[in-house]
């Protein structure tokens, strides 16, 4: 067994049995996985994608490129789990993966000894002939081949969840730099929201022999994360990965939640955090980087810092003889920590000639200085490594464990989320974060390049000190610890370029130096070719170990400096996320869920079918006990509006809240008419195109502040229109500072349409309501014996009307007010097929009419298209196939035949023609039968309609057995001039 007597912050009282390829052992609780196995001698976890190499632990964080398994039994099994984060529990099960049929006996791994066929880039040569062979086998083996990890194929019953989350300083990473900055901050009395991936802070601190303040780095840890625990203004949210940057100061982060229980009970698996910060300081630390050398892929070759986290934090050692290469003081470190163990070391071998460092004299162990490891031996787990010494000698040293470090890489992803690309310093010898490239965020520690634990602590305090003033606190005083760390110095050294065998870059994908020097040979030289061409970077850990020295080594090659090579494009998510998670809630009625409003509950009291708009469920009809018909119910309703006042839910209307300095010009640019113009307290109706001259919707805006517009949509398209106005802000026009959210669900609205509205809203508004103070097209705040509301004067039935809009909490309520007062002035609530006819009498289009393929001119709106400036789509709108006569247009249509029935979809055909394709004139897109006008009436396109007003058409639908002659009418049929809604 390679776990210690003692140490480690394990806790020893609590075993944990697990289960690992079908064999039983024991760990702790407080273990990892890959700790667990390493404490029972396991060194074998895995295979490599392409050769199906052996594997071992690489690492001990979410770096880890080898020690990949599965997870769980049947339906929960879950692939590609990291054995480095997974904490063991009680019946836990893991399987080892991309093997067959097992780990210690894998057929597959005939594949290495055809290595020298399969180099980078082979299958874009390979499997170009015969072509009749692609999809008869050469796929087919390719796709079977492909991945890591099996899918059960069944139904994935893990129960995710979703959350926001704002804070005024988001601290990312809980080691020793963001617990300092979490600190700081939170006692100066901002809102601190603490994310770590890690289920334990401390960070380095737990694997490191560092103390601060005099006292061991994990007693630190505990110190203060007790005081950060015991204030209000701070949240704690361990096992959680920042896995995004975005604009707006939004962070996605994914918190494993039940990932390490046994019997998670009502706990989501896993929650998809959206934080918004206004600040926030990364403190994620660095990554450490291996050096590349003839087979440093054999199980037992670990990161020297994992051997130490593995030592200090597990009490668990990887070897019984472990040797030590390395290019900087680290090695020191780990050989000196390893040795008060009571480990064996049997050589430190050193890149640079000499080793010593400022902390004191060499680990007392054998020292090879200018030395280089140039081979391994070992097949399932190494067993000796060849060395050559700095005068030119080899010697060949037993040992089972090697720990390698060439340097750190500052952990800058997050900093490259927005485009921003790091930048090179020499003196680490790695990449460190761009200044601003994340609005509102810095880097402190060793994301930042610091890497003395001192320095670090220094950085962070002095960033969170900065932050709280930005924020308009004040920061309090506060000596800063003291840690006993000691500079760090490095000499670069990227690969060795002797030695048998193939030395790693990518362990996952199987990426080599060699490959490297082919993409170079081939021509394939920019950075992001040659990953492409190579595949590296492209496993799980996303390059975090590989992208710096394959790119140094591409540098050589090329003959140009490192920075001057560049980097790739990091991109979301920081850590893999399980589509589970991004889609939490999006399974079943999740996928499609049902929509309610506030009224929901009145509606379905009131005995109310449903319909299904936009996801939304709104009220059809309301029908009374001796109504048989849907038809006579609807009449009604329509008779509420024309001659008294009648109540309709329209909270489905999409509405979104749009602001900042350029808020008017970005409408007058998505609009086709001007918005600039609008004066504060009014209301202008719009229209939008596509990109491609179609209309997209309509609406109206209210400008409720120099800089301050709420937009209203359609129902069935606010999302669509949603994602148009993000676009347009983000692609299109970066530089206008504008901002926009969709404020849908945060208000209920109702319709108070009809002659007697405006007493109905004078009874229960504090404000008065009158022409002067709401005209029509006007809006304003009012009041609702202490409810702030909203109140617009529009108008979609035709009558005089208003939109009232209250918060949603009160919509219920404000509904059942509102028709209990109308039904007392002999109105009452009316639904969707009511305000159906209401806006065919009217003339109004929805997306029966704008349905995307049709123009403002076809809709007869060109009008609203402004001459005086430009829009998206207005160019497009203009192509003569657009513009050019035989158009179809809107009219009206209204029967004057014997028969009167009319039916949305029905062709037009004119009087004498064979009802034939060729003679389609255009079709019928909504009808109905108006009891104010005593007829059916319907909308519909017609070609070259406007210029056939008065003439007659047929409408004609075989299918359903129905042939009308109609009259074409112009539009509207109801209150041509405007008369009652101007009232």
């Amino acid at each position: 067994m390679s776990r210690l007597d003692k140490g480690g912050l394990i806790d020893r009282e609590a075993p944990v049995a697990f289960r690992f390829d079908g064999r039983s052992y024991q760990g702790f609780a407080g273990d990892t996985l890959a700790s667990a196995l390493l404490a029972n001698d396991v060194r074998l976890m895995g295979r490599s994608f392409k050769y199906h190499r052996p594997r071992g632990v690489l690492s001990a964080g979410s770096e880890e490129p080898n020690a990949l398994m599965e997870i769980g039994e049947g339906a929960r099994r879950l692939p590609n789990t990291r054995a480095t984060t997974q904490e063991i529990y009680p019946g836990l099960v893991a399987q080892s993966q991309n093997r067959w049929p097992s780990l210690a006996l894998d057929l597959m791994q005939v594949n290495d000894w055809f290595s020298a066929f399969l180099g980078a880039g082979f299958y874009y040569k390979t499997f170009m002939w015969p072509r009749a062979l692609w999809e008869k086998l050469y796929e087919p083996v390719i796709r079977r081949a492909a991945g890591l990890g099996r899918l059960s194929g069944e139904r994935d019953p893990g129960h995710y969840d979703k959350a926001w989350a704002h804070c005024d300083l988001l601290v990312i990473g809980a080691g020793p730099a963001g617990l300092q900055a979490a600190l700081t901050a939170a006692r100066a009395g901002v809102r601190v929201i603490l994310a770590e991936e890690d289920f334990v802070a401390g960070g380095r601190l737990n694997g490191e022999a560092t103390q601060i303040d005099g006292i061991p780095g994990p007693d630190w840890v505990f110190r203060v994360m007790s005081e950060l625990r015991s204030l209000p203004n701070v949240r704690v949210m361990l096992r959680t990965a920042v896995t995004g940057a975005y604009d707006g100061g939004t962070y996605g982060a994914l918190e494993r939640v039940s990932d390490h229980l046994a019997a998670p009970g009502d706990r989501p698996d896993q929650t998809f955090w959206r934080i918004v910060a206004r600040r926030a300081i990364l403190a994620g630390g660095a990554h450490e980087r291996m050096i590349a050398f003839a087979m440093n892929d054999r199980p037992g070759i670990m990161l020297a810092s994992a051997v130490r986290t593995y030592l200090h934090r597990f009490g668990v050692v990887p070897g019984k003889a472990v040797a030590v290469f390395t290019n900087n003081d680290d090695g020191a470190a780990t050989a000196r920590d390893l040795m008060a163990a009571g480990v064996r070391v049997v050589a430190l071998i050193d890149t640079r000639d000499d080793t010593r460092d400022d902390s004191g004299p060499e680990p007392g162990c054998p020292v090879h200085a200018g030395a280089q490891v140039i081979g391994t031996s070992g097949l399932m787990g190494l067993r000796a490594i060849r060395v050559r010494r700095k005068d030119g000698t080899t010697i060949s040293i037993a040992a089972d464990c090697l720990a390698v470090s060439g340097g750190w890489n500052p952990g800058v992803h997050l900093t490259c989320h927005m485009n921003g690309r790091p930048v090179w310093r020499d003196d680490i010898a790695a990449f460190v974060p761009l200044p601003g490239a994340i609005p509102g965020l810095v880097a402190a520690g060793a994301a930042n390049g610091t890497f003395e634990t001192s320095a670090g602590l220094r950085e962070a305090d002095e960033a969170a000190r900065q932050m709280v003033i930005d924020l308009g606190g004040k920061p309090l005083r506060a000596d800063l610890p003291v840690a006993d760390d000691a500079p760090f110095r490095l000499t670069p050294f990227w690969h060795v370029g002797e030695g048998r065998g193939r030395a790693w870059l990518d362990f996952q994908n199987d990426v080599t130096v060699k490959d490297v020097a082919l993409a170079h040979q081939e021509n394939f030289r920019p950075v992001e070719h040659m990953k492409r061409y190579t595949t590296l970077g492209m496993a799980t850990d996303q390059g975090k170990l590989s992208n710096v020295p394959a790119l140094a080594i591409m540098a050589g090659l090329t003959g140009q400096t490192i920075p001057e090579t560049g980097t790739t494009t990091f991109r979301p998510p920081y850590v893999p996320v399980q589509i589970g998670a991004l889609g939490a809630h999006a399974a079943g009625k999740g996928f499609a869920p049902e929509r309610f409003t506030p009224a929901h509950d009145h509606a379905r009291e009131q005995g109310a079918p449903m319909l299904e708009a936009g996801l939304w469920y709104r009220a059809a009809y309301y029908p009374r006990p001796d109504e048989t018909h849907w038809r006579e119910s609807c009449d009604r309703e329509v008779g509420y509006v024309r001659n008294a006042v009648g109540i309709c839910d329209v909270t489905t209307l999409g509405k979104i809240d749009i602001q900042g300095p350029d808020a008017a010009e970005f409408l007058d640019r998505v609009y086709t008419n001007t918005l600039s113009t609008l004066k504060i307290g009014r209301v202008r109706y719009g229209l939008m195109l596509r990109e491609d001259g179609f209309v997209m919707d309509d609406g109206t805006s209210a400008r409720l502040g120099d800089a301050h517009y709420l937009m209203t949509t359609t129902t069935a398209a606010a999302g669509q229109v949603m994602a148009h106005l993000e676009f347009a802000a983000q692609c299109l026009w970066p530089e206008l500072d504008v901002q926009m959210i969709s404020v849908t669900e945060q208000w209920a609205q109702f319709a108070i349409a009809g002659p007697k509205s405006r007493a109905l809203l004078q009874d229960i508004c504090d404000a008065e309501i009158s022409d002067r103070t709401f005209p029509y097209m006007g809006c304003g705040e009012v009041g609702l014996g202490g409810i702030g509301a909203r109140l617009f004067r529009i108008s979609f039935s035709g009558e005089h009307a208003y939109e009232l809009a209250v918060p949603a909490r009160h919509g219920d309520g404000v509904m059942r007010d509102l028709v209990r007062r109308a039904e007392a002035m002999g109105g009452g609530a009316y639904g969707l097929e009511a305000l159906n006819v209401l806006r065919i009498e009217k003339g109004h289009v929805t997306h029966a009419e704008i349905n995307g393929r049709t123009t403002p001119q076809d809709c007869g709106l060109g009008r609203m298209v402004s001459e005086g400036k430009d829009c998206i789509g207005k160019a497009m709108s203009r192509r003569p196939g657009l513009t050019a006569p035989g158009r179809e247009q809107l009219v009206g249509l209204k029967p004057v035949g014997e028969v009167k029935r009319l039916l949305a979809g029905a062709h037009l055909v004119a009087e004498g023609d064979a009802v034939t394709r060729v003679n389609d004139q255009g079709h019928v897109t909504s009808a109905c039968y108006s009891p104010t006008l005593g007829h059916m009436i319907g909308l519909g396109f017609l070609r070259d309609g406007q210029s056939r007003i008065g003439q007659r058409i047929r409408v004609c639908d075989p299918l359903r057995d129905l042939e009308t002659l109609c009259e074409v009418v112009a539009l509207p049929f109801y209150d041509v001039t405007g008369e009652k809604l101007r009232a």
